[in-house]
């Protein structure tokens, strides 16, 4: 977890005020590098790991994160290959329901269970598997050409909200299997009383990738967060003891440069809208903390990931 001292608004702002915001973003880095690196030994002290899978809840930061320890991984001599759950969901005909007759896009069985499996057991016993890809815009699932066979050396990083669920490798022997739950875990201080919820630190970036990405307003993400919350509770909390690791996604700098990604479309929401007093909450938590530019934060940053400028593939 990030020292309390410098989970304070208080450290966060004199940083930015005195100039010193590059330093601070050095800070949440090297936090995020230091942990790691520490997972990354972790994995390369046990050989027989071929598969690494990274979950998490919504706006955790998973894509970015299995791009980072990639990198990490790479350093140990090991050839990565970073991919996502995604690319294994079900065609839009063939989504499970919801009670109330709508499609269930955070349901474990929206992924085809048997491909992926299938897949995942040829690789490891040394097999070359052409590689899906999820086009959402159709709601299908394409082959286009990309394969894929493990060496001595590599090892599959995947990452998806549902990646802990054992029924998704339930036939891969567990010593092949090295999990990491990722999450933002450390809550800021506002006063030493008050702390603004981690849950604000997702909400506020599933926000800023929505306007950015999506078209949806900040009313518009408010008003299917309960939705998101409701399958986190269902398919991805259950099943955090099952991690062998946590990784603590928190960016000591993030709450500054959210607040000049979102701010002004938050202020958009309407008082007589059922979003408001959410909207209103989050503008408070916001007021708290100086901006930040967004030309301070590296293009490796998970942050990066919601505000957009990445330099790894994270849609």
């Amino acid at each position: 977890m990030i020292a309390e001292e410098k989970r304070k608004v208080s450290y966060i702002n004199e940083m930015i005020e005195s100039g010193h915001a590059a330093e601070l973003v050095k800070e949440g880095e090297a936090y995020h590098d230091g942990q790691l690196a520490q997972i990354a030994d972790e994995i390369c002290s046990r050989p027989e790991v071929r598969v690494v899978l990274i979950a998490g809840p919504s706006s955790s930061g998973k894509t970015s994160t299995s791009h980072k320890l990639c990198l990490h991984l790479l350093e140990h001599g090991k050839q990565p290959v970073a991919l996502s759950l995604d690319n294994w969901y079900m065609g839009g005909d063939r989504l499970p329901l919801k009670a109330d007759g709508t499609k269930d896009y955070e349901s474990v069985y929206a992924i085809n269970l048997e491909q992926l499996d299938e897949d995942l057991n040829a690789l490891i016993a040394g097999k070359e598997i052409a590689l899906p890809t999820f086009n959402f815009a159709e709601e299908k699932c394409e082959y286009n050409g990309e394969t894929l066979r493990l060496d001595q050396d590599t090892i599959m990083v995947i990452e998806g909200i549902h990646a802990l669920n054992p029924i998704l490798t339930e036939h891969i022997a567990s010593e092949h299997k090295y999990k990491v739950y990722a999450s933002p875990m450390s809550a800021v201080s506002l006063d030493g009383e008050r702390y603004v919820p981690t849950y604000v630190h997702r909400l506020l970036r599933r926000m800023s990738r929505d306007l950015r990405t999506r078209g949806k307003s900040p009313q518009m993400t408010i008003a299917n967060w309960p939705f998101v919350i409701e399958g986190e509770a269902q398919w991805i909390e259950p099943f955090r003891k099952e991690a062998d690791a946590e990784f603590d996604t928190t960016m000591l700098y993030e709450l500054p440069a959210l607040r000049l990604s979102v701010e002004t479309a938050l202020q958009t929401v309407p008082a007589v809208a059922e979003e408001y007093q959410v909207a209103k909450l989050l503008l408070y938590y916001l007021s708290f903390f100086e901006s930040l530019a967004s030309a301070f934060i590296p293009r490796t940053s998970i942050l990066r990931e919601f505000i957009g400028g990445s330099q790894f593939n994270v849609g």
